[in-house]
């Protein structure tokens, strides 16, 4: 038992990460990575949520009819999303205004509702609960690997903290704004898929 649990964790990190693996999630993926800060909070968040919301599905699962069972599903993520949200609001206000309605776009994120219907519908709630958890740092790596690249190169700085000493660009050096528009995001995450399948033969036959 305590193998396939952490299979759970760690699968989702690697060969079957959501977001590149899956292809699901990805439009946060760009949207929300020209820093790393609210690449971070964005994770955490998604995590969350996913997490509990597996948890709950899981506890609930016999007593949900199936011709509803999307409907609740939907019901009980809007009220996490919300709750996260008010948190985000409450602790964390000006990153909540970076992230502006993604926080919300939550609800309808593949990745939640994925693994609501895939797992969270017919397993017991620990097993729920790690599969969530798994999915979530697999989302997160790639979000805050994402975020970390283009926010070095593309502003100087990490965390908002310039990090590229002064005497670079005294030299000439120069940000590259290329770095913090969309379609740079979508590169990126082009170049993780390449070189995760390049180091794993067997991805490439999915």
């Amino acid at each position: 038992m305590a193998e396939i649990n952490f299979k759970l964790i760690k699968n989702p990190l690697s060969k079957e990460n959501p977001i590149t693996v899956q292809v699901l999630g990805i439009c946060s993926a760009l949207a929300v990575t020209a820093k790393l800060e609210p690449a971070v909070v964005m994770s955490i968040s998604v995590t969350v949520v996913i997490i509990m919301a597996n948890l709950i599905i899981s506890l609930l699962r016999k007593t949900i009819p199936s011709r509803i069972r999307i409907i609740v599903q939907l019901v009980i993520v809007s009220l996490l999303v919300i709750l996260v949200d008010q948190v985000l609001k409450a602790f964390v206000y000006d990153v909540s205004k970076q992230l502006s309605v993604f926080v919300g776009l939550i609800i309808t994120n593949c990745i939640v509702m994925g693994r609501l219907e895939a797992f969270a519908m017919s397993n017991k709630p620990f097993d729920s609960m790690l599969d969530g958890l798994g999915n979530g740092l697999g989302y997160a790596i790639i979000l805050i690997v994402v975020g970390f690249v283009r926010e070095l190169f593309g502003s100087g700085t990490l965390w908002d903290y310039p990090v590229i000493p002064q005497a670079f660009y005294d030299m000439g050096y120069q940000n590259n704004s290329l770095m913090i528009m969309p379609p740079m995001a979508l590169i990126l995450v082009g170049l993780i898929i390449w070189i995760q399948r390049s180091r794993n033969k067997e991805l490439c036959e999915k």
